[in-house]
């Protein structure tokens, strides 16, 4: 395809519509029927559309539904770990056949879709499974079971791939689809890439994960996360100031890319981690950092649980290969960054904070110790934590 890793499944999907198909599309859409899709449903939306959720062309149906709730696979055999679908009301559900306009929150049109099923949003198959607890106190359980009853399966056709291109989480300088990402890896001659994942700030210990990987492969790909978050994440526009600044000050711009992804968290921890994994493939890396409590939430995961997943799945459908790493931080003996592996554990030695007090620290106007965060990143931090 483009001389970097297979996408998924295969082939690199693309459904969104463009010249005489998309002003097809918006005339069609004003005759239609309208679903109001959730702030998840709508992320979902945009990663099918540009084949980030490649080989999904759609929102799933039953058989792939109840296949990757079970068995971590689409009903094709390929490894597919959390389900990605379009639950109503059923009341407002359509029937089969029917074409449906698909507004995001805010009242853009975002596509059209044919309803090729109907069925029933099975959450008592989904929410143990996949969130391997049924706590409602869980954001991820919690948003499944607010979700409508019925779930409507099919085909998408995108109209509006950034439904606010004026939020401060648009991004559009580095908004690129897996198909643009694939074209930048291939002009600047990487054909192994590391991809981080965050929806957090980097501080040191990730900062070192990221460096290790440059060590292996061509590039780095720093990819956030900027689609719906939890009450209490840092603000996307936040933390992408973050990226910039230490990437400037801390990185060789050569060797590395900054591009966000549109999903939204399920908080899902080691299935989450194996679906984070995919869509880096789809967007052309070929290795993927898995640091502690990847995806996760509270105390629902144990450590390294997101690590321990990949041992269980095929290598060859898989592909992308997982770097495992264990919690590192800033040792004062080493004068460095270690981990477990790399350097003894000496009492007293390594330099932890946690986050509350990180936080107080941010709010109070103070810069952690420069071992922890670097202070141009603590002080984008410090800017947002004391406005107002």
């Amino acid at each position: 395809m483009d001389g970097l890793i297979t996408p998924h499944g295969g082939k690199l999907v693309n459904r969104v519509a463009t010249g005489s198909q998309l002003d097809a599309l918006k005339k069609e859409a004003s005759g239609l029927s309208k679903i109001t899709l959730s702030a998840k449903q709508s992320c979902d939306l945009e990663m099918l559309g540009v084949g980030a959720f490649s080989p999904l062309d759609g929102f799933m149906g039953k058989a792939d539904f109840e296949s990757v709730c079970k068995s971590m696979k689409l009903a094709s055999g390929d490894i597919w770990p959390i389900p990605i679908l379009l639950s109503v009301n059923k009341a407002d559900a359509p029937k089969v056949g029917d074409r449906v306009a698909l507004h995001a929150p805010n009242g853009v049109l975002q596509a059209v879709m044919t309803v090729k099923e109907v069925f029933a949003h099975d959450k008592k198959l989904e929410i143990p499974n996949v969130f391997r607890t049924e706590d409602e106190a869980h954001p991820g359980v919690k948003q499944v079971m607010e979700e409508g009853d019925t779930c409507l399966a099919g085909p998408v056709d995108v109209i509006e791939v950034c439904v606010d291109p004026k939020g401060p989480e648009a991004f559009l300088d580095h908004r690129k689809t897996p198909a643009e990402t694939r074209a930048m890896f291939k002009e600047r001659g990487w054909k192994t890439v590391a991809a981080f994942q965050t929806r957090n700030p980097i501080h040191r210990a990730h900062e070192y994960l990221c460096k290790c990987c440059q060590e292996i492969c061509d590039g780095l790909l720093i990819h956030p996360l900027v689609g719906e978050t939890k009450p209490g994440d840092i603000p996307a526009d936040v933390r992408m100031d973050c990226y910039k600044v230490l990437i400037d000050n801390y990185f060789v711009a050569e060797r590395t890319a900054l591009t966000v992804m549109p999903a939204a968290m399920r908080y899902a921890g080691p299935r989450e981690a194996v679906l984070h994994a995919l869509i880096r493939k789809n967007y052309g890396c070929t290795h993927f950092i898995v640091g502690r409590d990847h995806a996760g939430v509270g105390t629902y995961y144990g450590t390294y649980d997101a690590q321990l997943i990949f041992d269980d799945l095929d290598k060859a459908n898989l592909a992308i290969e997982p770097l495992k790493f264990e919690h590192a931080a800033y040792s004062k003996k080493a004068q460095g960054m270690v981990s477990a592996k790399t350097f003894p554990k000496i009492e007293g030695d390594q330099i932890f904070l946690s986050g509350t007090k990180v936080r107080d620290m941010l709010a109070a106007g103070e810069r952690p110790p420069m071992e922890f965060s670097r202070p141009e990143v603590a002080d984008v931090l410090i800017k947002w934590a004391t406005k107002g």
